[in-house]
C-alpha cells in the first residue's frame, strides 16, 4: 500500500500550508518595543471585527511573551467578556476612572487564561459617560492622564513595563472615542472585506486629522487589518486589493478569515487564542500580531 501523502489536492495543500504556519508561529517569542505602544482600535462602522481584533491580537502578543493590557471603553463590554474579566454593574471599571477619578490600577484585572494579559473592564455605566464627560475638566484627556499615572505606578512598584496597550472603542465618534484617540500614539483600523468596506473610513480619517491638529499631534494611523476575508469570493479579493492600493504602508499582509471558531470563542469567555489555538483563525491573529510587533514604531 502506498503511504506517500498526496498534497496535490486543494484540501491536502491547505493542510500542509496550515501545518507549516503552526510550526512557524506556535511558541514563537516576539520582540519587545522600545517603549509602550498604545493603539486605539477604531471604526465607527459596526460589525467589522473591531472587538474581536482587539482581544485576539492582544492575546496573541501576550501568549508570545509580551506584557499587554486591553482597555475596554465600549459600554457593551464585549472585550471584557472575551477576556473572561467580570464586568457587571457593581464592578469598579473604566467608567470610574473616567468619571470618578479612580486610578487605573484600582480597576485593572488579570485575565484568567494568559498570565501577562490585563484588562480594564467596561460596565453598563459607560452608556451615560458621554453626557457626564461633557461638563468635566480636560474631558478629552482623562484616559491619557490615567494611563500615564498607571505606567508610573507599575514602574514604582517594580512591575514590568507594558509593551502594548489596546483601547477598544464603541462604534461611534463621541467623547469616549476622542479620549481613546488622545491617549494613543497609534490607530489600528479593522476593515471588513465586504462591500461598503471603505464607507465611513474617510470620515474616520478626517476625525483622526482633527485630533492630530488640535489634541494629539503624536497620533498616527499606523495599521489596517483586513477581517472576515472569504477567499471563495471575488468580492473579498477586490476589496482587499482596493484597500491595499489606497493604504499600501498601513495594511498588514496577514488577513483574518471568516471563522466559526473566532465567533464561538466569546461565548466561552475566551479569545480564539485559548479556545482553539491551532485553528486557522488563531493562526491568522498570531500572524497579524507578529507582523505588528516586528514593524518599526511610527
Amino acid at each position: 500500500m502506498d503511504n506517500d501523502f498526496d498534497d496535490s489536492s486543494p484540501i491536502a495543500s491547505q493542510l500542509v500550508s496550515e501545518t507549516k504556519r503552526r510550526e512557524r508561529l506556535l511558541g514563537r517569542r516576539l520582540p519587545r518595543p522600545g517603549r509602550t505602544r498604545i493603539l486605539t482600535v477604531a471604526n465607527q462602522k459596526g460589525g467589522v471585527g473591531k472587538t474581536t481584533t482587539t482581544v485576539n491580537v492582544a492575546a496573541a502578543l501576550a501568549s508570545a511573551g509580551l506584557q499587554v493590557m486591553v482597555i475596554d471603553i465600549d459600554p457593551q463590554g464585549n472585550a471584557s467578556t472575551a477576556l473572561g474579566v467580570p464586568h457587571h454593574a457593581e464592578i469598579d471599571s473604566i467608567y470610574d476612572v473616567l468619571i470618578n477619578d479612580f486610578a487605573l490600577a484600582d480597576v485593572v484585572a488579570q485575565c484568567p487564561d494568559i498570565d501577562n494579559l490585563y484588562c480594564a473592564p467596561a460596565t453598563i455605566h459607560l452608556a451615560g459617560a458621554e453626557i457626564e464627560l461633557v461638563s468635566l475638566v480636560a474631558r478629552e484627556q482623562r484616559l491619557r492622564r490615567a494611563i500615564d499615572e498607571y505606567v508610573k505606578f507599575r514602574e514604582n512598584n517594580g512591575q514590568e513595563r507594558l509593551d502594548f496597550i489596546f483601547i477598544d472603542c464603541p462604534p461611534s465618534l463621541g467623547l469616549l472615542t476622542v479620549n481613546a484617540f488622545c491617549a494613543a500614539n497609534e490607530v489600528m483600523i479593522p476593515i471588513q472585506c465586504e462591500y461598503y468596506a471603505l464607507e465611513g473610513l474617510s470620515q474616520l480619517l478626517k476625525n483622526i486629522g482633527m485630533i492630530q491638529k488640535h489634541l494629539n499631534s503624536d497620533l498616527v494611523m499606523s495599521t489596517i487589518l483586513l477581517t472576515m476575508y472569504d477567499g471563495r469570493t471575488n468580492l473579498a479579493a477586490h476589496v482587499a486589493a482596493d484597500v491595499r492600493e489606497h493604504f499600501p504602508e498601513q495594511v498588514l499582509q496577514a488577513m483574518i478569515p471568516r471563522s466559526v471558531r473566532i465567533s464561538e470563542a466569546p461565548s466561552y469567555q475566551q479569545t480564539v487564542m485559548t479556545y482553539d489555538p491551532s485553528s486557522t483563525g488563531a493562526l491568522s491573529y498570531l500572524e497579524a500580531a507578529a507582523e505588528l510587533a516586528e514593524r518599526s514604531v511610527p
